[in-house]
């Protein structure tokens, strides 16, 4: 799968055309997945498009082409239904090394503590 910008497509339209005659080109508008070019002649073989919308957004993602979010509206799924479909696929949510995932882990328990601060001192 190919994927294209708003600004790429306008500049050369045909280098698109002639692409998506060879497969799927996902058309992006501000890196959100905007629309698909389809070669007309690809089109009579999709039997179900839903199925296609849902693996496009899966393989997408899993390429690391697309976040989570923008894979699912691919998908036509809800955030938390692509949340789970790609887990029991048993695709990383996530693709941290352990020094980041530690700093990660470090930055959310320090804002939770810094929240709890807050919230205590508003009860006073």
């Amino acid at each position: 799968m190919q994927v294209v910008n708003i600004r790429q497509l306008k500049t050369n339209p045909s280098v698109a055309l002639r692409e998506a005659k060879r497969e799927l080109m996902m058309v992006t508008n501000r890196d959100k997945p905007d629309a698909l070019l389809v070669s007309m002649e690809q089109l009579s073989g999709i039997p179900n498009l839903e199925q296609v919308r849902l693996v496009l957004g899966v393989a997408m993602f899993r390429d690391k082409l697309l976040s989570l979010a923008a894979a699912a509206k691919v998908a036509g799924k809800s955030l938390s239904e692509m949340l789970t479909l790609v887990s029991n696929m048993g695709i990383p949510v996530v693709d941290y090394s352990e020094e980041e995932a530690a700093a990660e882990a470090a930055f959310a328990e320090k804002w939770i503590n810094e929240r709890q601060a807050q919230q205590a001192i508003k009860a006073v």
